[in-house]
């Protein structure tokens, strides 16, 4: 059976000659946020990760110099998905150091306009849905005893990351600039970007069901008998309480609330409740 990677027509094949310069800016790119500043966030990683291209496509050293200075320019996206425009960036330096008529302001033009749609789309899996399913699946076994909890967390991490970081440069490095603009005219970005959303979204949902415990033990004495309070909440909405705690979070989360300090209360008002056996 054919290997993929050995297949011409492959997204995952490339010369032996590029193949090196595609894995060095595959591993300049890991750093991602790594030098991260308010001035041009990830540009000084961008430039790092660029040098190669640039040193290998460019004799001249003016040409090199003002290649240093045409990268080293604002530029955020989701660490993980970061490779992906250094590798079509690449791609374009290529193409404008053979052919004079390029239109080399085209480079940052894509650069720009590809930062929110990956970030949209890197952040919804990497952020929204990863981490997420992670945390779920590493809880329930740490809830467990099971020391599987901690290792699956890092694994569902780290795996899919690690695969985006060292393919995403390749693929875009291939395929060039071509694809993502014909996604973006046919809306094909947007889409994508819709559906993960709706994923992550409902993960999270389903994990303040599950792994959110509240509960109120007390019970009310009646003429015939006893009423659970937690009884008859279940019975008019499940799981009310854990819903209700995990969007009284997100509240002050999103009131810029240190979500340390939030921990802390809710550590000390449980303490305070479970002495008095109300909750």
């Amino acid at each position: 059976m054919t290997k993929l990677s050995s297949n011409n027509d492959s997204l995952l094949y490339l010369e032996p000659s590029d193949k090196k310069l595609v894995r060095q800016i595959a591993l300049r790119s890991m750093i991602g946020s790594g030098t991260y500043n308010y001035g041009n966030m990830q540009g000084l990683v961008f430039l790092y990760a660029m040098i190669p291209a640039i040193d290998r496509y460019y004799e001249n050293e003016t040409d090199r110099i003002e290649a240093y200075k045409r990268h080293f320019v604002l530029f955020n996206t989701t660490p993980a998905v970061f490779g992906f425009v250094t590798g079509l960036a690449a791609s374009m330096e290529k193409v404008a150091s053979q052919e004079k008529d390029f239109e080399i302001s085209s480079i940052n033009s894509v650069k720009s306009s590809l930062m929110g749609p990956l970030a949209g789309i890197g952040d919804s899996i990497f952020w929204g849905v990863l981490k997420v399913v992670a945390t779920g699946v590493g809880v329930s076994l740490a809830m467990e005893g099971s020391l599987l909890g901690p290792l699956m967390y890092f694994l569902i991490n780290f795996i899919p990351g690690m695969m985006a970081k060292m393919w995403l440069p390749v693929i875009s490095y291939k395929m060039g600039d071509k694809f993502f603009t014909e996604a973006s005219k046919s809306g094909l970005i947007p889409l994508i970007t819709k559906y993960i959303n709706i994923i992550g979204i409902t993960t999270i949902g389903a994990m303040a069901t599950t792994m959110v415990k509240v509960n109120i033990p007390l019970e009310i004495e009646l003429e015939g008998g006893t009423v659970a309070i937690q009884s008859v909440l279940d019975s008019i909405l499940p799981y009310m309480l854990p819903v209700g705690l995990t969007l009284l979070m997100f509240k002050y989360l999103r009131k810029d609330v240190s979500p340390t300090l939030l921990i802390g209360i809710l550590i000390v008002v449980s303490m305070i409740l479970s002495f008095f056996k109300i909750m």
